[in-house]
């Protein structure tokens, strides 16, 4: 069953000839004419008019319950729901059983008005009558599921206390959809002024937000309303939302932007199977930039909007798949978020049971990759009205949304909250780095790759910045990770990091100088892994394993040194021979994976060669090591 709010809404209203064949109830020739009226601007969805022309029909007759209950409608359509609700029960009060769909209609128009006990005796009134079609009555038991909702979440409310987000950010226009970098240091968010959408964007200094400023022309237009955007969380992408551009495929399509030093780049148009015909919105990508959720009203849903993801393939972006019953619903999900744990989703829906209208949601991915149920955030963060559109910093701690009920500057503001614990994601951090030239010192763009040691799957992989050498990459906390990063003419660089009982507070930062290749040049392998007094490859080296294999395979004239080292603790002799076999041991490997001989030798240095005093543990480990050293080319 797929069901439409707005379907329902224009199925309620009364039409011109529905009235034309009944015996109206007044005699009253102005209040006819009004009336009259009325029906024919609603013929032509000029609302306000019809309104208008109903009040000065019940002014005329106030028993002239036609032109109440087709007022009452209007005025529902209008999302008027405090005058819409003093109209059916004008209905009501004249002739409680004029027509059973008004109690329907009551009762919706009662739950957007936070009116819950009644809604819910006049619903349960609705579907005791006979012959209600099987749509109304599902929506009906829908609506009372809301009922039951809130008034239960009334009486559990979790903490909620927004702040503004200040004069820098709001304004007296409209601002909403903020969506920040990994580091919180840009906001881009969406300012409308005079009817046009554009982005905008603060930097933060000193723990404040800047004055916004225009994001930039090659993005922004004139002519067409730019919005409902997603930023990558190294902040070098932009995903955002374009409607009737000409180079569309549908009516709106998704677009993308990389930034090029201090601007961004004409953005393009997602090609198919993404974007379609149909309506693309509301990108979100998650950390690893992998995969793109979104919303759309193509074929294959559960509702009129549905939440859909693609993953990017070496061909491209994938087959859309719809995220299935457990997020999607008979009604409308939306503005979709991927925390960068890449395991929550929070997304708004009005399917799911909520206090009426949008509500917020969260649902996390199971071990088995799949969709948990949705957990509604709770009163008050949501409301009888219509909330959307939120997004949660990295660290999880808090959430940007927008609001229009909050005496702000004017118009809808950006707010920030603390997130409850209960609805907050996993933790995670982010690591943060430049590479640079270890000779000349100039930034580099170079590949870099973070894996995650335990399965050795990469969690991210991107390029630094031209201009700036810069990287940024969202890691979830209690984990081990290997990073490494390659450029051709360069030695590769290897690190590895811990973010067991890591500090959220505390992201890993790092300074790369790659060595360009010549003789003499080393490099530590930090992800070469052996048991304490062994030499069998531990499985965790694998990747960096594979990095010497490319490395190799790129620059075929190289020739290196396999070296093994250990600290001064223990037998000299021992230590000699066990930095050997270690060193042998990376070289079997390579020879097994086609690797020539000639190209490489192996060789023990035991403690001889130390880089830091033997004087802790931390300077113990850090001589326990695996080199490779160029020696020709």
């Amino acid at each position: 069953m797929r069901i439409s709010i707005t379907l329902i809404l224009l199925f309620f209203l009364p039409v011109l000839t529905f009235a034309q064949q009944r015996q109206l109830s007044t005699t009253d020739k102005e209040a006819l004419k009004s009336y009259a009226l009325a029906s024919q601007a609603i013929d032509e969805n000029n609302y306000d008019e019809a309104i208008q022309q109903l009040y000065n029909a019940v002014k005329r007759d106030d028993k002239f319950i036609e032109a109440h209950s087709q007022l009452a409608d209007v005025l529902r359509l209008k999302r008027m729901y405090k005058d819409a609700l003093s109209q059916y029960r004008a209905v009501i009060a004249l002739n409680p059983e004029y027509n059973r769909a008004i109690y329907l209609k009551l009762g919706e128009a009662e739950i957007n008005n936070a009116e819950y006990i009644p809604a819910k005796a006049d619903l349960e009134k609705y579907i005791t009558y006979p012959y209600v079609t099987e749509q109304n009555r599902f929506y009906a038991r829908k609506l009372i599921a809301d009922c039951e909702f809130s008034l239960n979440a009334l009486q559990h409310p979790v903490p909620f206390k927004p702040i503004n987000l200040g004069p820098e950010i709001n304004t007296a226009d409209d601002e909403y959809l903020p969506v920040a970098t990994a580091d919180e240091s840009t906001l881009i968010f969406t300012r409308k002024i005079n009817n046009n959408e554009d982005f905008y964007k603060s930097t933060k200094a000193d723990n404040k937000w800047q004055t916004a400023t225009y994001l930039s022309n090659l993005i922004n237009t004139p002519n067409f309303n730019e919005g409902a955007q997603s930023i990558s969380q190294d902040g070098k992408y932009l995903f955002f939302t374009g409607c009737n551009r000409p180079d569309g495929l549908g009516r709106c399509d998704i677009y993308i932007s990389l930034k090029k030093g201090n601007d961004w780049a004409k953005p393009r148009d997602l090609p198919p199977p993404i974007n379609s015909p149909g309506w693309e919105s509301q990108p979100s990508i998650s950390a690893d930039g992998r995969t793109l959720y979104f919303v759309s009203n193509r074929k294959g849903g559960y509702g009129g909007y549905d939440i859909w993801k693609s993953i990017l393939t070496p061909n491209g972006w994938g087959e859309p798949i719809n995220l299935g019953p457990n997020i999607n619903t008979t009604f409308d999900e939306q503005s979709p978020f991927i925390h960068p744990d890449d395991s929550t989703l929070y997304f708004c829906s009005n399917g799911w049971p909520g206090m009426g209208n949008k509500d917020l949601f969260v649902s996390r991915l199971s071990k088995k990759g799949e969709w948990q149920r949705p957990e509604n955030l709770g009163y008050p963060i949501n409301s009888s009205g219509d909330e959307n559109g939120l997004t949660i910093t990295a660290n999880g701690n808090y959430a940007f949304f927008a609001s229009n009920n909050l005496n702000g500057f004017g118009g809808f503001d950006i707010y920030t909250f603390e997130l409850p614990v209960a609805v907050r994601p996993h933790m995670v951090t982010y690591a943060k780095g430049t590479v640079h030239d270890g000779t000349t010192k100039q930034p580099l763009e170079a590949a870099v790759e973070i894996i995650d040691l335990e399965n050795g799957l990469a969690v991210y992989q991107d390029y630094s910045s031209a201009t700036t050498g810069e990287f940024l990459a969202t890691l979830t906390t209690g984990k081990n990770y290997g990073l490494t990063v390659t450029k051709n003419g360069y030695l590769f660089y290897s690190e590895n990091f811990s973010l067991v009982g890591h500090k959220v507070n505390n992201p890993f930062n790092v300074k790369i100088a790659l060595e360009p290749i010549a003789i003499g040049s080393k490099v530590i392998l930090k992800n070469i892994f052996f048991d304490t007094n062994r030499f069998d490859l531990k499985p965790e080296s694998m990747s960096e394993l594979k990095k010497i294999i490319d490395f190799l395979a790129l620059n075929p004239n190289v020739k290196i040194e396999i070296s093994g080292h250990t600290d001064n603790v223990g037998n000299d002799q021992a230590n000699q021979i066990l930095s050997e076999n270690r060193a042998k041991s990376v070289y079997k490997f390579l020879v097994d994976h086609s690797v020539n001989t000639n190209r490489m030798i192996f060789k023990g240095y035991g403690k001889t060669q130390p880089i830091a005093p033997n004087t802790s543990d931390e300077n113990r480990a850090m001589n326990r090591r695996t080199e490779i050293q160029i020696i020709g080319k």
